[in-house]
């Protein structure tokens, strides 16, 4: 599980926390990452949401900026 380690150090927030991150940032300075499968993406997510199923991220650990902060939900 290498993701754990790509995700280090790991701060938990609260969501209205994420909300004002989100909005007070642009795609250039954050990365939001939906980890849900495609059906739940599919019924909603936040726009601008990279979507990678959990099952997929070790293999796709290369789509992501190691160098953003990354929300992940």
């Amino acid at each position: 599980m290498r993701w754990k380690q790509f995700f280090t150090p790991i701060q938990n927030i609260e969501q209205d926390q994420a909300k004002e991150m989100i909005e007070n940032s642009g795609p250039e300075e954050l990365e939001i990452l939906d980890v849900r499968q495609h059906k739940e993406y599919n019924k909603g997510h936040i726009p601008g949401t990279k979507l990678i199923p959990l099952p997929e991220l070790d293999n796709r650990l290369n789509e992501l900026d190691p160098a953003k902060p990354t929300i992940v939900y």
